[in-house]
């Protein structure tokens, strides 16, 4: 039984990650602010007595006993991350700072979820951990894409510094249920307006590409990669390679849905990436991982949730 702090555990990814480490006997702190986290995504848990919930932001200190860190702290979505850049940077170079000071302190290992992002509008494809990438340093999505290429930076300086016992995840495009309704990601957005029939809004020509990794995957690909007794510390990318063109997804999920929706075209926002899939090579040798759930397979799960959610509404 571990003592496990996750920051940023009442959002989306950090729910499901509270929820399958107590299913695995741990005890866990879920930290989080609610900016963008929210309490129903925890709500089946408050019962459970090892199970605590601290409303904090990490852009403060933060003192606790524990074994292990996931630094999940961070809006991810552009619409959230871009609606306080200055707040969104913060969150990702002081936050992480402070949670290696907790690390240190407590001797604890510590995952920084870091994300696709780190490679920009990518000149190779698929994403190798290699590739340096071709990020705008001073656009409206480097609040997001450099705070979270420099908290790699401090991780991998403290690692080298002090022999810090760190892990670097990756995450590409991640979806499924709990996903907020307002996040303005592109599997959401188009679920629900396909179960609304309403236009379905592609931003571009549509033929630009994603690869999208179910929640449950995603989950043990950060736990593997946690409890890994291989010892590394460099960044490894975690995501789905299942690629899809954006047109593709639309139509797909017009189909599962069985709604009357059309498709509408709109200008494409400043420095969203043409192509973006992960090469998972090295996830799949050292962690022996790799996405369970097609893309078909997860999306059906996610309308389920939101059908239900908008019936309720």
């Amino acid at each position: 039984m571990k003592r496990i702090l996750i920051t940023g555990g009442a959002g989306f990814i950090g729910s499901f990650l509270c929820e399958r480490l107590l299913n695995d006997g741990n005890n866990v702190i879920c930290l989080d602010n609610f900016y963008t986290g929210s309490k129903d995504n925890i709500r089946h848990l408050i019962d459970n007595k090892r199970f605590e919930i601290v409303r904090h932001d990490v852009i403060s200190d933060y003192a606790a006993e524990v074994d292990q860190i996931y630094n999940l702290a961070c809006p991810a979505s552009p619409i959230h991350y871009q609606q306080d850049p200055i707040n969104t940077i913060k969150t990702s170079i002081l936050g992480i700072i402070n949670m290696i000071g907790l690390a240190r302190r407590c001797k604890a290992t510590i995952l920084q979820a870091s994300t696709s992002e780190v490679y920009g509008d990518p000149n190779i494809h698929p994403q190798t951990e290699s590739y340096w990438g071709n990020v705008n340093p001073i656009g409206i999505r480097s609040c997001y894409d450099e705070g979270k290429r420099c908290a790699e930076t401090i991780m991998m300086d403290y690692h080298r510094k002090i022999n810090l016992n760190i892990r670097i995840a990756r995450i590409f495009n991640t979806y499924g249920p709990r996903m907020a309704l307002n996040d303005g990601r592109v599997t959401s957005n188009f679920i629900i307006q396909a179960l609304k029939n309403e236009p379905i809004t592609i931003y571009g020509t549509g033929d630009q590409t994603r690869a999208f990794c179910y929640i449950s995957d995603m989950v043990d690909g950060l736990i593997k990669l946690m409890n890994t007794d291989k010892n590394y510390v460099y960044p490894l990318n975690l995501g789905n390679p299942q690629e899809i063109k954006i047109i593709d997804l639309a139509k797909l999920i017009i189909k599962l849905t069985n709604s009357n929706s059309e498709i509408i075209f709109m200008d494409l926002p400043q420095d969203d990436p043409v192509k973006r899939n992960p090469d998972i090579t090295l996830a799949n040798e050292l962690l022996d991982w790799k996405p369970n759930i097609n893309l078909e397979q997860g999306l059906e799960l996610t309308i389920d949730y939101f059908a239900k959610i908008i019936n309720k509404d």
